[in-house]
């Protein structure tokens, strides 16, 4: 399954911390593609361990999570407007 996933964190309190190790676990799953957003393909159960490693970080009060998923890539339609990322290039 292809996914999509962004993240906001709030950095208040012991915010900054929570914003760590959410990206750490994220970069073991996915592609860093741009701030706090990943990209790639996984499978049901890895879907279903990201989810477990990320609630034991978020804060239900102030963190959120989205996770757009796709059966494949090829249903998506990518533009890019402004900057490109040469981070990017290995994605297509």
């Amino acid at each position: 399954m292809y996914v999509i996933l962004t993240y906001d964190i709030k950095v208040e309190d012991d915010g900054p911390k929570v914003l760590r190790n959410v990206f750490k676990i994220c970069k073991r799953y996915l592609t860093h593609i741009q701030d706090s957003v990943f990209e790639g393909e996984l499978s049901e159960s890895q879907i279903m361990k990201l989810n477990i490693e990320l609630k034991k970080y978020i804060r239900n009060d102030k963190d959120s999570i989205i996770i757009f998923k796709s059966r494949h890539e090829r249903w998506l339609d990518k533009e890019f407007w402004g900057k490109r990322e040469d981070k990017l290039a290995n994605i297509f």
